[in-house]
């Protein structure tokens, strides 16, 4: 019995490593086994699904499992290469038989992949035959099983017109995140984020006694006004106004929703932007989210519409309550603003944070040559790929300006890759002019030190204005 445990998992082991190098390393390496060969018969060879990638990580990650089985790194490297061959072996039956690649079938998967790695070990380890065949029996139904699991889950779209890459990491995150079914159990999927932000975080906190300064702190934005120079601004835009909301996190913090509305009075503007993250946890129910967004949107006052992006809080299956509450959503995608006879084009792009969907080729792919534009992102780390599409304006949020800064402002983390410079407020790269929002509400722990949250209403303009004391940027 021991001889067949140890067959069998090898067995999972060997099967595992593909798509788990798969899932580590993106579309990095996934070169076609078979560089798309044509058999005689007008089908594929192998097909796109057997990798280089995989064939290697099976190899290499098997023969280092011989401890395991008691045999020598030669054993298990044979036995790996009998793995892969019979896997390849059912491929080439499979595409004869005219079955899509990826395509899972019962016995004909596992028979080979299985069978004959299963009795070379066997003889090797000089073990009876019926362990081998046991093994057989218990991972042929196992391994279809979990094969039709990784098929649906990871590679099969949650919806018609699904606006972002299938790929098998970003369905993992949204299955962890986002899968409603799985509401009420997606703390036990996303532990790391509630023992960093809930446990480690809060608890010091509240070691210090500083816990309920800093949820008082967070329920304290300030409206912010912001001017901002693009020197080949449209005339008709000068002086357009833009509310930009980041990091609203409507379900974080109670009574958000009505110090926003207080702080923005009868205010109107030119365009509202909303720069994603509309839940609080990065897990869990979207419903009470939504409740509170569609509390606040029909109170605000914006001439040419309510746009928004998704953030990293964000699941892409609440685009149509988004739109259904009145922002129109971006994704990878860009919309043309006319104000006064002539126009501008606001492009949005999927988050680049957490998701990392964005797109900005094909967001700009609209976007007429030299056309002014203002790119909506939830995080600035794809402000060198908006940079080379030639935006002049970068508008985003995700780093809370820190959250939780030092005394003089200084950020202690910003959960962003881009660098520092762009994680709070006005900033430059190359010619393009960025903002980056401190965001309206807070994540994780809902603190704020010495970093308040923002409404930021900003203005274009083509030159800056004559200094004024008085009418240079104010905080409320």
């Amino acid at each position: 019995m021991t001889a067949a445990i140890k067959i069998l998992c090898f067995l999972f082991w060997g099967n595992l490593l593909p798509p788990l190098a798969s899932l580590a390393l993106g579309d990095r390496l996934a070169r076609p086994l078979d560089h798309g060969a044509i058999w005689f018969d007008g089908r594929p060879l192998f097909g796109p699904h057997k990798t280089i990638r995989g064939i290697l990580a099976c190899l290499v990650g098997s023969t280092l499992a011989f401890p395991l089985l008691g045999v020598s790194w030669q054993t298990a490297m044979c036995a790996a290469a009998l793995l892969m061959a019979g896997d390849l072996l059912s491929s080439f039956i499979k595409r004869r038989l005219h079955l899509a690649s990826g395509e899972s079938v019962f016995g004909l998967d596992q028979i080979f992949e299985a069978g004959l790695p299963a009795l070379y070990l066997a003889g090797r380890m000089q073990t009876p035959l019926w362990s081998a065949l046991l093994a057989l029996v218990i991972f042929a139904p196992v391994a279809h099983a979990g094969a039709r699991f990784w098929k649906d889950l990871l590679f099969k779209p949650p919806m018609e017109n699904y606006p972002r890459f299938v790929r098998s990491t970003v369905r993992l995150r949204e299955w962890r995140s986002c899968h409603q079914p799985l509401a009420r159990w997606h703390v036990w999927f996303n532990l790391s984020s509630l023992i960093y932000n809930r446990v480690v975080v809060g608890t010091a906190f509240r070691l210090l006694g500083r816990y309920q300064q800093g949820l008082a702190n967070a329920l304290k934005p300030e409206l912010t006004e912001h001017e901002l120079v693009c020197p080949a601004l449209p005339k008709a835009f000068e002086d357009f106004t833009i509310l930009l909301l980041t990091d609203l996190h409507l379900d974080g913090l109670p009574g958000l929703v009505d110090l926003v509305l207080a702080r923005l009075g009868q205010r109107s503007f030119d365009l509202c932007l909303i720069g994603g993250d509309i839940r609080m946890e990065t897990y869990g129910p979207i419903a009470p989210s939504l409740r509170e967004l569609r509390r606040l949107l029909p109170h605000i006052r914006a001439k040419h519409g309510i746009f928004g992006v998704l953030g990293n809080h964000d699941c892409i299956e609440m685009v149509p309550d988004f739109e259904e509450a009145g922002m129109l959503m971006l994704v990878n995608d860009a919309t043309r603003i006319e104000h006064n006879g002539e126009s501008l084009w606001l492009v949005g792009i999927d988050d680049p944070n957490y998701y990392k969907t964005h797109d900005a080729a094909r967001a700009f792919s609209t976007v007429p040559a030299n056309a002014f534009s203002i790119l909506l992102a939830h995080s600035p780390e794809a402000y060198q790929e908006a940079a080379r599409h030639q935006a002049a304006l970068y508008l985003c949020g995700h780093t809370h300006g820190g959250q939780i800064c030092l005394a003089s402002g200084r950020p202690i983390y910003t959960n962003s890759s881009a660098p520092r410079f762009t994680a709070r407020g006005l900033w430059q790269y190359r010619g393009m002019q960025g903002f980056t929002s401190r965001g309206v509400g807070a994540s994780g722990a809902p603190l704020r030190f010495n970093c308040p949250g923002e409404i930021a209403v900003l203005t274009l303009r083509a030159a800056p204005t004559p200094f004024n004391p008085e009418a240079s940027a104010t905080t409320q």
